[in-house]
């Protein structure tokens, strides 16, 4: 007797991952990357400090087949840190991929295909918010302290202060 199929919760309904899993492998090994893990890991794999300044971009296997390299792409300043952590980026490489699969790391500051490919993604340092002498502030406090509403006040003050403040610099 044939037993009744289980009633799905998906209602015909795909996964996003699942539906993308195969385009993201085939484009991961045109670029050489067998194992998609690395790049989609790369953070856990290597830490954060290393994923800050640097991005896998090839990986390329010699005509003997022993061992790959892995080129990463970083910036010129980042380099020579780089360049100090080859040998423990390769060991937390290939513990991602199991065996010994990469044998050399090459470092690069521009991606292998060209200019326009590989560009690494710079980071803005977090903006700084000056706050205004508090000379500055008790003046903007005293020109608004008629107004009734709270907000507005505080919104007038605000603006007393940075007026104020650009007044300062400009004589100076």
């Amino acid at each position: 007797m044939k037993e009744p199929r289980p009633t799905s919760t998906t209602r015909g309904f795909s996964r996003a991952a699942t539906l993308m899993q195969g385009k993201v492998r085939k484009a991961s090994e045109d670029r050489g990357f067998a194992v998609t893990r690395l790049l989609t890991h790369w953070s856990e794999v290597v830490g954060q400090a290393t994923a800050a300044i640097a991005t896998p971009v090839n990986v390329s296997y010699g005509k003997g087949g022993m061992g790959a390299t892995l080129t990463l792409l970083t910036t010129g300043a980042q380099a020579p840190m780089l360049e100090m952590q080859k040998e423990q980026i390769r060991e937390k490489v290939n513990a991602c991929y199991g065996y010994r699969a990469i044998s050399r790391v090459r470092i690069t500051q521009t991606a292998p295909t060209g200019f326009a490919e590989g560009r690494v993604a710079f980071g803005h340092a977090p903006k700084v918010r000056k706050t205004p002498d508090p000379a500055v502030q008790m003046a903007a406090k005293a020109l608004s302290e008629k107004v009734e509403n709270e907000k507005l006040r505080a919104a007038l003050t605000a603006l007393g202060a940075n007026v104020l403040t650009k007044q300062n610099s400009h004589q100076r």
